[in-house]
């Protein structure tokens, strides 16, 4: 099995850390809703939105994960799959940028420049360098 490159071991850590990243707040939001109730705007405060997002995040998650294995792996099935979700991050977190408060502003800050780097790695020339070489064989 070959060791991978700085750029997908980057990319790697990247997925990973986001894919952990959802599946901790799916299980923040369960102890959250036993310790003090499903709490928050009406559309969401009810046990069937709280379950699905509970779902959501977790599905996410571990799909950024098993990403995250595939770019640690040197595969080359996960580009699509990673890049979509970068967008989704931009476009989610480029919100919590705007907060007026410093922790939602902060996070959502790196995220995004997570998202950012993770794009740009992607279409690095020793990453596209491998998936040139994948469509040879």
């Amino acid at each position: 099995m070959p060791r991978p490159t700085r750029s997908f071991a980057a990319i790697a850590a990247i997925a990973a850390i986001e894919g952990l990243g959802l599946v901790i707040y799916a299980i923040f939001d369960i102890i959250e809703a036993v310790r003090v109730g499903i709490t928050g705007p009406a559309d969401v405060s009810n046990p069937a939105a709280l379950f699905l997002l509970i779902v959501i995040y977790s599905v996410l998650g571990a799909g950024l994960l098993l990403v995250a294995r595939a770019w640690w792996l040197m595969r080359t099935w996960q580009r699509g799959a990673f890049i979509l979700a970068q967008v989704i991050a931009l476009l989610v977190f480029f919100d919590l940028t705007q907060s007026s408060e410093t922790l939602p502003r902060s996070v959502g800050l790196l995220i995004f420049l997570m998202a950012i780097a993770g794009i740009v790695l992607v279409f690095t020339p020793g990453v596209l360098r491998v998936f040139r070489e994948a469509q040879r064989r």
